[in-house]
């Protein structure tokens, strides 16, 4: 009887040590997740815009300007500021979802890449969608005509007289957007909705098409991405986007979406366009686009579904989930079109869809930790 109440008492202890241990296990995998998710969390609910008060009077005289802004009289007039140009919006009347992708004339490979996955896709859900590749001019006749015959051979090129110079990329790229606002309001103002995106970009239309046809109201105001929030202008004149306190006097730039996409609704960018008029800093695109943005009245909406900047370790369910991710190389994009469904999206069950996505964030997380510590050493 001794021996056996020992052994009862150690089987007792066994059993404590062992409820200790999932308990540890428990917290730690909470902790864990904790980590993980709590900043998309906390981002989704305190980086929501909130209703802007339209009682700034220059607010809103920009509104009032965008809404009778009128181009039909220049459309005649445009052959020299678009040599190729594509009219994908003649025969949609009714366009979701019209993405821009911005390039550069002797990316071609990359766009190839692009074309042969997800842009290549006219009706998801049965609403139409188009994309198409805007890119500037070249000083190489080789170039040039490269962009006729790709333009000839798909009709998705828009090509306007104007460039992004390596020197001068910043402004360059600025003119670039500002031109493919243009663009947009002359030749497909019926579009609902506009992703400004980069060729480097894998853009996931299903599930961009089903949150904007789950919406309630047909959003006005709608400007749509990663939101960077309290962002420090540079104040070294040494280093790259150096913005002196003279110039923008503010401690923070406004909360922008960061690129290499986001989405406007089509009032978004008429605003924009007529607020970027006499807007020209040293800023990245993405951030005039804001100020742009907030001269008229229009705040950022944050969605942890787009990426940002950042390339999400690739994983099929999670790549079914988000609508974006940065930085694909060619290869990546076709692997992720074909596990995807070729654009009829991948069946993940909500348990694998959340696994997956702490597998793909985690693994995210530590390839920017690999990099950062590269960089160090490097330096």
């Amino acid at each position: 009887h001794e021996k056996w109440g020992q052994k009862q008492k150690c089987c007792i202890c066994v059993f404590r040590l062992q409820t200790h241990q999932w308990c540890f296990l428990l917290c730690s995998v909470i902790l864990f997740h904790a980590l993980l998710f709590g900043a998309d969390i906390v981002e989704e609910f305190l980086l929501q815009s909130s209703p802007a008060a339209y009682t700034d009077r220059f607010v809103l005289e920009v509104r009032e300007r965008a809404r009778k802004l009128d181009l039909t009289e220049t459309r005649l007039n445009t052959s020299q500021l678009y040599p190729i140009n594509s009219e994908p919006c003649l025969h949609h009347q009714d366009l979701l979802i019209l993405t821009l992708v911005l390039s550069t004339p002797g990316n071609s490979s990359q766009r190839e890449a692009v074309r042969n996955s997800w842009a290549n896709q006219t009706s998801v859900h049965s609403v139409a969608v188009r994309t198409l590749f805007f890119l500037g001019s070249s000083h190489l006749g080789a170039e040039l005509e490269m962009m006729r015959e790709e333009s000839a051979r798909y009709g998705d090129i828009v090509q306007f007289e104007g460039g992004v110079s390596k020197g001068n990329w910043q402004r360059g790229h600025w003119e670039q957007v500002k031109m493919a606002l243009r663009w947009i309001l002359l030749f497909c103002p019926q579009a609902r909705f506009i992703v400004l995106s980069e060729d480097s970009v894998y853009l996931n239309l299903p599930a961009l098409t089903s949150y904007l046809l789950g919406l309630r109201t047909h959003p006005d105001d709608l400007y749509l991405g990663r939101v960077i929030h309290r962002a420090a202008p540079e104040r070294d004149p040494d280093k790259p986007h150096y913005l002196p306190h003279q110039v923008y006097p503010e401690k923070y730039l406004p909360d922008y979406c960061s690129g290499p996409a986001f989405l406007l609704s089509q009032d978004v960018v008429r605003k924009v366009y007529i607020a970027a008029e006499d807007v020209s800093l040293p800023l990245p695109s993405d951030v005039l686009i804001v100020l742009c943005a907030r001269r008229a009245g229009v705040v950022a909406t944050h969605s942890a579904r787009f990426s940002g900047d950042r390339h999400i370790r690739y994983n099929p369910c999670c790549y079914n989930f988000l609508f974006s991710s940065a930085r694909m190389g060619v290869g990546m994009m076709g692997v992720a079109w074909w596990d995807l469904g070729t654009g009829k999206g991948r069946s993940c069950g909500m348990l694998e869809t959340y696994y997956s996505l702490v597998v793909c964030k985690a693994m995210t997380y530590l390839d920017q930790l690999s990099f950062l510590n590269n960089d160090k050493s490097q330096g």
